[in-house]
């Protein structure tokens, strides 16, 4: 099984409840490909959200965080060499073929988390060589007065047609799960519930 077929299935259900409200959210993300240098593409996507930096950051770090806005269901063990388990179908379980495992390779607290997938049979073969090389850091800015910004860096992507093409993927799959982070952190309710 590949990437694709799950990521089509992700993406389906995100745009089930998709409507005016999402749309006006989506417009704040912005995303774009970072060729600068010739080998690598780092795809940066930014945010602002209208709560603190820590109800933001629990959101990221948290079992009760993942599984209100990005995961049916979450295992959480935030620590430098924790993971982080998620399942997207509630009647999995954590463990199971499609549980998605992130190794937690740094962090500091309200700042900085870095995050390494770890690939299954699920990702196209061609990133499989690239594993060591795929992380994604993301950012925590508090601007103050209940505001936070948001940026996330998908790095070690190579600077390939394949993977230029998965970069179109992950961009409309990334700004569904911001959407439903946006919209839960400030409404207590997310776009999508899983």
């Amino acid at each position: 099984m590949n990437i694709k077929p799950l990521l089509i299935l992700f993406l389906f259900f995100i745009q089930i409840s998709y409507g005016q409200n999402e749309q006006a959210l989506e417009k704040r993300i912005t995303s774009r490909i970072d060729s600068s240098s010739i080998n690598e593409l780092v795809l940066i996507q930014e945010f602002n959200i209208n709560v603190s930096v820590d109800s933001v950051w629990n959101a990221y770090t948290t079992k009760k965080g993942w599984e209100s806005w990005a995961t049916a269901l979450a295992e959480v063990n935030l620590k430098n060499g924790g993971l982080i388990r998620t399942n997207y179908n509630k009647n999995g379980h954590i463990g199971d073929s499609s549980t998605i495992v992130l190794h937690v390779k740094n962090y500091v607290p309200k700042k900085l988390l870095t995050l390494q997938a770890e690939l299954t049979k699920n990702f196209p073969k061609f990133m499989k060589a690239d594993e060591k090389n795929l992380y994604n850091l993301v950012y925590f800015e508090d601007l103050g007065s209940n505001r936070t910004k948001v940026t996330s860096y998908g790095i070690g992507y190579r600077n390939t047609e394949k993977y230029r093409s998965l970069m179109q993927f992950f961009i409309k799959g990334n700004k569904m799960s911001y959407i439903n982070l946006i919209s839960y952190l400030e409404t207590g309710k997310p776009s999508v519930n899983y």
